[in-house]
């Protein structure tokens, strides 16, 4: 393992392209699979489903991982600056490529190439544990399943899940760089893309409620028709 983390630590760079690689050949191997047939009578909806179907791949491997770094190594938590193992480092190598924001992108790659915050990078992907069920949420709602039991079952998951490994993380991030904020490197750059992120994370919060929990009127239900309305304002919820 030490090893390949002193390849990966040359060559970070090229380490996130080979896993980018990886996961293009998942995304290929998951065209093959068959399609519910609710998904396949719209494009949008059948390429919405697919990039789904690698997030959930992606996140199942990353988030038990992320946890697993921290269960290992539990000084992590304590020193988020200069703490890692050959384990965490790769779980780096292989999420910056999936990760969508662009501030978040910046601080991973800031992390890959000075190979400082790695902890504080595998604490932030605690919330892959959470897009499990995000991302299952949203296939069994393009498949039409929302009436399901196993949809009711992953909606009160999801909740949990998010409250516990989203908000949870993302508080004690902030509270981290809050509290080191004097000696941290770049401590106003990496504290404004946690309240940025904290203001979306809670945004989207308020709108998993009300999608899932919050009791809806006729009216809504008459907007959005049977389909639910147009397709993305379907996958919007």
């Amino acid at each position: 393992m030490e090893g390949s983390l002193s390849v990966l630590q040359r060559h970070p760079g090229l380490s996130v392209a080979a896993f980018s690689l990886v996961f293009r050949a998942v995304h290929k191997l998951l065209r093959a699979l068959p399609l519910p047939k609710g998904v396949c009578r719209d494009e949008f909806r059948v390429w919405k489903w697919r990039n789904l179907s690698v997030s959930l791949v992606h996140s199942m491997l990353t988030g038990p991982w992320a946890v697993t770094c921290v269960l290992l190594s539990p000084e992590m938590l304590d020193n988020m600056y200069s703490s890692y193992t050959p384990l965490s480092y790769l779980l780096i190598c292989t999420s910056t490529e999936r990760v969508c924001f662009t501030d978040v992108i910046w601080c991973f790659l800031y992390t890959l190439f000075t190979r400082h915050y790695v902890a504080g990078a595998v604490v932030a992907l605690f919330v892959e544990v959470n897009s499990v069920f995000l991302h299952t949420r949203l296939l069994l709602k393009l498949a039409g399943a929302q009436s399901s039991r196993l949809y009711g079952l992953n909606r009160l998951i999801n909740l949990f899940t998010y409250v516990l490994f989203r908000l949870s993380a993302q508080a004690y991030l902030t509270w981290y760089i809050l509290r080191n904020y004097s000696w941290l490197d770049h401590a106003g750059y990496f504290l404004s893309s946690m309240m940025l992120m904290n203001i979306m994370i809670l945004v989207y919060f308020y709108r998993l409620l009300r999608a899932d929990f919050l009791p809806r009127g006729k009216g809504h239900l008459a907007h959005n028709g049977m389909q639910h309305g147009s397709s993305k304002k379907f996958l919007s919820d």
